[in-house]
């Protein structure tokens, strides 16, 4: 009992610590005072993925079409936003794509680079409805464990990035998941307009691809800092590099599993109508050829016997 007390008490003398590091500039922003309103969030999150379904069981599936509408486009619109405030205000702090450090100073360029991240975060929250509208709609094969592990992770580490470093390297991943989030949810706002729009959405896979490309930039630009020696926390970038591994197998698994696994299938029933096509040919083919076979032959005997005939006649000619 003694070492639980003990490290407890460890425990909250760490945090406090870190809570002497940690940016003063957000610390009075929503949510960012301490991390419960974000831990309450999340485990209301995994709280619904639990009792939706058993809510939903026996009941029609709503279909919210109107809504999805109205929260995809304005996801497009959120994620733009932070998008073009982290590229307005990353340029005007005139920031390196190499190696970037925090900067904890009120510079008003350094403050939009924190409200941008700060919003990238909130972003991240409001994410969770995806999950909600696919339980309430009952597609309850849509949510996975990556579906689950990507939402419910991302809010939640997210807060340690706004807390501790909200700028400096951690522009870069933000800016760059933010302008594929607007790209996903344009896909999934048209998707939800109907089947007269949904025919054109040929585009789908190619998300997954650039969202695992996504994955392997961050590495590579995280590996870049740590050796370039970058005046960054090196513990978050090996815990990113971590991170991003493991979406890597994730995503992975999901585009085998979706788009390559289907290829064989579907390989087989195109060769096999290719098959039954050259069989038909073959066989009308065949029996064109057969059928011009005989008339030849019909024709060959018919000579002979013309022939004779004409002999026949050319004798009794010649006889009288």
């Amino acid at each position: 009992m003694e070492i639980v007390t003990h490290l407890i008490n460890d425990t909250i003398e760490f945090y406090k610590w870190t809570l002497t590091i940690a940016d003063k500039r957000v610390e009075k922003w929503p949510l960012m005072d301490n991390p419960l309103p974000t831990l309450a969030i999340s485990t209301s999150y995994l709280l619904f993925l639990w009792l939706g379904p058993k809510y939903m069981k026996n009941r029609e599936p709503f279909q919210l079409r109107k809504t999805l509408i109205v929260y995809n486009f304005s996801m497009v619109f959120l994620n733009f936003f932070i998008f073009k405030e982290l590229f307005m205000a990353t340029r005007a702090a005139r920031y390196s794509y190499i190696c970037q450090s925090v900067d904890y100073s009120d510079d008003p360029n350094e403050v939009r680079v924190a409200g941008a991240l700060w919003w990238y975060f909130i972003s991240k929250g409001i994410e969770y409805l995806d999950t909600v509208f696919f339980i309430l709609r009952k597609k309850f094969n849509q949510v996975t464990f990556l579906h689950v592990y990507h939402h419910c992770s991302m809010f939640t580490l997210w807060w340690i990035g706004i807390k501790w470093v909200a700028g400096g390297q951690s522009f870069f991943g933000a800016h760059m998941n933010a302008m594929i989030h607007v790209l996903m949810y344009l896909y999934y706002g048209l998707a939800s307009c109907g089947p007269k729009i949904q025919k054109y959405l040929w585009w789908k896979k190619y998300l997954t691809i650039i969202q695992m490309i996504q994955f392997h930039v961050t590495i590579g630009h995280t590996a870049l800092s740590l050796y370039v020696n970058c005046d960054f926390p090196h513990w978050m970038h090996y815990s990113l590099i971590c991170y991003a591994i493991t979406f890597i197998v994730l995503f992975g698994n999901f585009y085998y599993q979706t788009y390559r696994r289907q290829q064989p299938a579907r390989r087989d029933v195109s060769s096999s109508s290719k098959a039954g096509k050259a069989v038909s040919n073959g066989t009308l083919n065949g029996l064109s050829k057969a059928a011009n076979g005989a008339m030849l032959m019909g024709s060959k005997e018919e000579k002979p016997q013309e022939n004779s005939g004409r002999r026949k006649r050319k004798g009794r000619a010649k006889r009288d």
